[in-house]
């Protein structure tokens, strides 16, 4: 069995907290994969005193030399895929499938940051005054803070820490709890590419204690978010207050818009794929299908039929579609929200249920679920479930479509399937999301294509592709007088 320890100023360390959380395989509950002892105040602080201390000569290393250590773990993580892939299944869940294409991504992303070391470029701009040149360069923050979940385990770090090196700030990793074999495998790798002492430090801990700690130390001077609304929320207003920097992505409830003209099979297995696949873990999950009532019988038909027909098991069977919920907890949500679903009036269809049988009891598994006759006040269709239920809403025409889509405190993803070129164009225009997709799910991306959401979803900058190093750098305008005399008078 694994003891998972922090890396602090380049050793790693086991916490002398008294704390313990064992790491559970949760397609077999009885699988003790691991355990770690949760962080102390006094170690989160030790790391972000490591951070601190070691930026100065880190910022210093030129940009395309820091971006070599990045490519450096990208090569060194392609060459661990198999490894992580695993390593991610036991601990989350996600089927081996699943886990390859996050690992794939992952690489990816860490290829793209390392070329943007290159292209840390800034703009000169023509001054209204003779001999007189300006121009602007980007600079790092100092210790970035990269607090993170366990649905996407070594992508969500990756985004995170990799532009941050890039950039030139230092680093403290505090990810979710539940995952600490990806998280502590991420950091070795990046140790192995050569990340100096004190640049990346791993804090394994709760949010309460050790995060708590990190996100209102001083010396931190920008926290990186990914996870629940609920979170986010209170976390910016502890980072705020001080003055430093906070970007947090947060929650979905995306909705995929079916309309007449679609091609029924591919909205279908689509819409299936963007909300049963990672067990609908997902913040880009599609948890509504807005349908046109003139195919809204065909499409549940054959939707349920879909869902009833996915293969639910352990993630290391390459048979497997679907995998369990991450955790006793998670597990619980879901089924409290199929309560709530079947008290609320709507439909239920298909699933509604513990999966059981053929081994399943031992995990956390749960049956896809449709619901049908989904209104826009139901519970069901206004908050995140993060399970695998799909809620079925109703509309009459287009219009009402776009009105049931927008109703939502987030703004995440989308998604619409139609032939109808003006209606395509229309529903990008009008839609309220960050990202949406056109025949295709609301879940998915690209390692050089920013990510990110608005309404409730979004707070600060993009993350990835050319937004990738804004929230990690501040902008600098330096101007410069070669005349060689005093000026008359000030702009300013």
């Amino acid at each position: 069995m694994n003891n998972y320890r922090n890396f602090i100023g380049g050793k790693w360390i086991e916490s002398t907290s008294a704390k313990t959380v064992n790491n559970i395989n949760p397609a077999n509950t009885a699988e003790v994969i691991g355990t770690n002892r949760q962080a102390t105040r006094e170690e989160a602080r030790a790391a972000v005193e490591a951070a601190s201390e070691a930026f100065h000569e880190w910022r210093r290393t030129p940009a395309p030399a820091r971006g070599k250590i990045v490519a450096r773990a990208a090569r060194l993580m392609e060459a661990a895929k198999e490894e992580l892939a695993t390593i991610l299944t036991l601990e989350e869940g996600k089927t081996i499938s699943e886990s390859r294409g996050e690992l794939q991504r992952s690489i990816n992303v860490a290829e793209f940051c390392a070329g943007e070391s290159r292209r840390m470029n800034g703009e000169t701009i023509f001054s209204e005054l003779p001999s007189n040149f300006v121009y602007t360069i980007k600079q790092p923050l100092g210790v970035v803070a990269c607090v993170t979940p366990w649905n996407f385990p070594v992508a969500i770090p990756t985004w995170k820490i990799a532009p941050a090196l890039v950039a030139g700030n230092t680093v403290v990793f505090k990810p979710a709890t539940l995952t600490p074999a990806t998280a502590v495998r991420i950091v070795e790798i990046f140790e192995e590419a050569g990340i100096p002492a004190g640049v990346l430090n791993l804090v394994l801990g709760s949010g309460s204690d050790a995060g708590d700690e990190i996100i209102n130390h001083a010396a931190v001077k920008a926290v990186s978010f990914t996870g629940s609304n609920p979170v986010g929320i209170r976390l910016y207003e502890q980072v705020s207050r001080r003055g430093a920097k906070c970007q947090c992505e947060m929650g979905g409830k995306n909705p995929v818009v079916i309309l007449e003209d679609c091609d029924m099979d591919l909205a279908v297995e689509n819409t299936a794929q963007g909300a049963f696949g990672s067990s609908g873990q997902r913040c880009t999950a599609t948890s509504r299908a807005v349908v046109v009532a003139k195919i809204a019988d065909e499409f549940v038909e054959r939707i349920s039929t879909r869902a009833q027909s996915m293969r639910i098991g352990d993630g290391m069977d390459p048979q497997t579609e679907m995998g369990p919920s991450v955790d006793e907890g998670q597990f619980k949500t879901v089924l409290e929200y199929l309560n709530i679903g079947r008290e609320d009036g709507a439909t239920l269809v298909c699933g509604g249920e513990r999966a059981t049988g053929n081994g399943l009891d031992k995990g956390y598994f749960v049956r896809p679920t449709v619901f049908d006759h989904v209104t826009p006040d139901m519970r069901i269709a206004r908050e995140e479930i993060f399970g695998p239920v799909l809620s079925v809403m109703r509309v009459k025409d287009f219009d009402e479509a776009m009105q049931v889509a927008n109703d939502t405190e987030f703004g995440l993803s989308s998604s619409i399937f139609t032939n109808d070129a003006a209606r395509i164009f229309r529903f990008v225009d009008e839609i309220e999301t960050g990202m949406t997709h056109v025949n295709s799910p609301t879940t998915g991306g690209e390692a050089h294509i920013p990510f990110g959401g608005i309404k409730g979803t979004g707070i600060g900058d993009r993350e990835q592709g050319s937004t990738a190093l804004d929230f990690y750098t501040e902008l600098k305008v330096v101007y410069v007088d070669y005349t060689g005399r005093k000026r008359e008078g000030n702009l300013y």
